[in-house]
């Protein structure tokens, strides 16, 4: 919930007016992360295309957000909630582990292509 505050609370106010880069960032060095208060900005504006360009992440979060927020409400509407159980073998956590470290590497390759957009004022 309170990623979706803070994304609401962007797109009505605006990005925090505080510097939240570390000093690799002002050096060039991108993380995974870099751009995604924008994108999350922008994906509350409803401007996919443009959150997209600085991080999918920020999209990925915020829906996700809302998503949890909207099970709340029906949770305490219906009062009954929706559970998913996901069994965790060995061979699924690995694999699990393995996309998620495949993802984070492409991602951080992606981000660091973008590092003249990401490091723009916004």
């Amino acid at each position: 919930m309170a990623g979706l505050v803070a994304s609401v609370a962007m797109a009505v106010f605006g990005l925090p007016p505080v510097d939240l880069h570390g000093p690799l960032h002002r050096m060039g060095i991108m993380d995974p992360f870099c751009g995604g208060t924008r994108a999350a900005r922008l994906t509350a504006h409803g401007q996919l295309l443009e959150a997209w360009r600085y991080n999918p992440l920020g999209i990925l979060a915020t829906v996700a957000a809302a998503l949890a927020v909207a099970r709340l409400g029906v949770g305490i509407a219906l009062r009954r909630w929706l559970n998913v159980e996901i069994v965790w073998t060995p061979r699924r956590a690995r694999l699990v582990l393995g996309v998620l470290v495949v993802a984070t590497v492409a991602l951080e390759i992606r981000q660091q292509g973008r590092a003249d957009l990401l490091l723009k004022p916004y």
